[in-house]
């Protein structure tokens, strides 16, 4: 038996309704023979949730009962909803995760073999630009979160507008080897200051704040992630000046 459903979605010659084009995937992958009926104006589109009594497009009816709008569709098969108020760790596990692969394929480009020391050292310096990339997308929320923990921020506002170009220069230097004199006190000093500042907020003061570590966007908690993200540049200043040491071969 053909299972039907109706799917009210908006195309307009300037607009076509992504989260429309979504349900209509989705029905069909779930084996539906979709009705769909385009709204084309904002009219009928106005006139449409005013006789439906509903604020939002699309709408989904199956077997002619209102199922609702596409986190609704999603509900009605069990799929997952993503909530924005939630803290997530996805971000986070998707950056450390296209950084490590970067770190890989460049020590195979260079070396031919993936897994070296080099790749290691690459890893956290890409991690760190990557980080920064993300603070630099909307710098003045980042210092607004970044005040919410950071000790030096606190003291001095312009701090929390350096951070990220500091870290980004640092990050870049470190993937050419280049400046070492330059990018291990960056790292080593942005890198104490805020692990100081995050293990202070997270494990002395017991506050549950949001993460500025990747920037202002996602709701990343404040803690493990963002010490790591310190202790990583911490440990890479310190591995790169015991090499300039003599302690191992050049970077």
């Amino acid at each position: 038996m053909t299972k039907e459903a109706t799917l009210y979605r908006m195309v307009m010659d300037k607009h076509i309704c992504p989260y429309g084009l979504k349900s209509k995937d989705l029905l069909e992958r779930r084996g539906y023979r979709v009705e769909d009926r385009w709204l084309t104006s904002r009219e009928q589109t106005d006139r449409f949730k005013t006789d439906h009594q509903v604020k939002t497009t699309p709408q989904t009816f199956i077997d002619g009962v209102s199922i609702g709008g596409h986190d609704d569709l999603r509900r009605h098969f069990g799929l997952a909803v993503a909530d924005p108020s939630k803290p997530t760790y996805r971000p986070v596990i998707a950056l450390f995760s296209v950084a490590a692969l970067m770190a890989v394929a460049t020590s195979y480009a260079a070396f031919g073999d993936a897994l070296t020391m080099r790749a290691f050292e690459w890893f956290i310096a890409f991690s760190m630009c990557i980080l920064a990339i993300l603070k630099l997308q909307n710098i003045e929320t980042f210092s607004t979160m970044f005040l919410n923990y950071d000790l030096l921020a606190r003291r001095w506002v312009g701090y929390g507008y350096i951070y990220p170009f500091a870290e980004a220069l640092a990050g870049v230097l470190m993937v050419a080897g280049a400046l070492s004199w330059l990018s291990i006190p960056v790292a080593l000093f942005i890198g104490t200051i805020g692990a100081v500042s995050v293990f202070k907020a997270v494990y002395v003061d017991k506050r549950q704040l949001k993460c500025a570590c990747v920037g202002g966007s996602f709701n990343v908690p404040l803690g493990f992630v963002s010490l790591t993200e310190n202790v990583m540049m911490v440990a890479m200043a310190l591995w790169m000046l015991y090499g300039l040491l003599g302690g191992h071969g050049p970077m």
